[in-house]
């Protein structure tokens, strides 16, 4: 592969935060009403997520929205401040979504729910800088505004029908500060956009995250009970059989992504799991260029 084809395929790459990748945060069925999520992890930490009063928990949506807010970070060089500005309009397209007042409303409220949505750990989320367990406080985003653009002519924006006729405004965003000090110390994993969007299913784009964690801990096949994944993606259904029927779909689609080289269901006694053979990563690289 040459220099051009290398810097192609990193343009299409995107950094996210390790710790907060190995923890449930976006629940994947947005008709599930839980108050909240409550994982414990393997060291013995515990781990909450926290809507805002009368708010929900973050869902798909935001999912997609905080890797799109995540790559942007990425390819400004994570500034210092942890600032990130964008229209709403190009943000949309960006994540190729239908862009309307409907999904203008959902965004705004996908980035509110990322600020306001309390991450509660206790000896649960990694500190690359601190070199140990963080227990305290903290949201995904520290700051969010949005702004309506004004323009002094506004009533010539009909003569042109490129311009649109009701741009939403601009939005700022900051990365709260123990989000982006793991992002400055490379505490990360790194995802394929290319490959993340073409997947249809929130569950399958989890499942990508995760066995990028795998990857990044050098592991070359994954196994985890079925419990368990449960617990990391998070599922709302309880019984084997049917977490299976809401995980298959997704194995295919990995599978015929080339993330994985095979997923499949094992059960050992009375326990099942969920067991996957990595792809590798050069074969991920070759795929997502042109």
């Amino acid at each position: 592969m040459n220099l051009a084809v290398r810097r192609r395929a990193a343009a299409r790459m995107v950094a996210l935060d390790r710790s907060l990748e190995a923890l449930p945060l976006f629940r994947l069925s947005d008709s599930a009403e839980d108050a909240m999520i409550n994982y414990a992890t393997d060291n013995g930490g515990r781990w909450r997520v926290l809507p805002a009063p009368g708010e929900r928990l973050p869902g798909t949506f935001d999912q997609d929205v905080y890797v799109e807010l995540s790559r942007r970070f990425h390819d400004a060089d994570q500034p210092h401040d942890g600032a990130v500005t964008f229209t709403l309009h190009s943000f949309l397209r960006s994540i190729d979504r239908r862009v309307d007042g409907r999904t203008y409303d959902q965004l705004r409220s996908a980035l509110g729910r990322l600020e306001r949505t309390t991450l509660d750990s206790s000896d649960a989320y990694w500190s690359a800088t601190a070199g140990g367990y963080f227990s305290g406080q903290f949201t995904v985003l520290s700051a969010v505004s949005i702004e309506r653009r004004r323009y002094p002519d506004r009533e010539q924006l009909a003569l042109f029908a490129a311009v649109p006729a009701a741009e939403p405004g601009v939005a700022r965003v900051v990365f709260h500060p123990i989000v982006r000090d793991n992002l400055a110390a490379r505490h990360v994993v790194t995802l394929s956009l290319a490959r993340y969007r073409a997947l249809p299913s929130p569950v399958a784009r989890r499942l990508y995250r995760l066995i990028e964690i795998a990857r990044a801990n050098g592991m070359v096949s994954w196994r985890v009970t079925l419990e368990r994944l449960r617990d990391m993606l998070p599922l709302v259904q309880k019984y084997p059989s049917h977490l299976q029927r809401v995980l298959q779909p997704a194995h295919v689609m990995l599978v015929e992504a080339g993330l994985v080289r095979d997923a499949g269901f094992r059960q050992h006694r009375r326990e099942w799991h969920a067991e996957y053979v990595l792809a590798t990563r050069g074969a991920d690289a070759a795929r997502d260029v042109p």
